[in-house]
């Protein structure tokens, strides 16, 4: 396997990951007891040389849920009815949730509300005043 290439400039190794096979749960009859298709890819952050410690602190921030106490993200995939299709897609699972987590967000830029909007909300809610007060019962004078 080569290289994974994630966001900002960062490649990670593919002997740093550590893959458990497992049987998967679930309906599926024969081939759910005998074959272990279910994949756990495991990748340790404290071992890890391809992010910065900058990188792996936002990875860790950002990924807090999926990481354990001894800094091990895990990643498990059993959709697939294959052990090399779980395999694949618990890696691109991996690599895109690092993707995202160095991800950073854009700076939001406060904008204001335009004035014809405003405008257009005043005048909806006096519409709707109005008819609202037109269906009220008043006693005939």
């Amino acid at each position: 396997m080569q290289t994974l290439a994630i966001a900002h400039h960062a490649a990670l190794n593919p002997d740093e990951l550590a893959f458990e096979f497992t049987r998967s749960g679930g309906p599926g009859g024969q081939n759910v007891n005998k074959v272990s298709t279910r994949v756990t890819v495991r990748l340790d952050l404290t071992a890890c040389s391809a992010f910065t410690p900058e990188q792996t602190a936002r990875i860790r921030r950002r990924l807090a849920t999926r990481i354990s106490r001894d800094g091990v993200l895990r990643v498990v995939a059993s959709r697939h009815r294959t052990q090399g299709a779980n395999r694949d897609a618990a890696v691109s699972r991996l690599v895109e949730l690092l993707s995202a987590a160095l991800d950073r967000p854009k700076p939001r830029r406060r904008t204001r509300v335009p004035a014809s909007v405003k405008r257009h909300r005043r005048e909806d809610k006096t519409r709707r005043s109005q008819q609202k007060r037109d269906r009220a019962w008043r006693p005939h004078d």
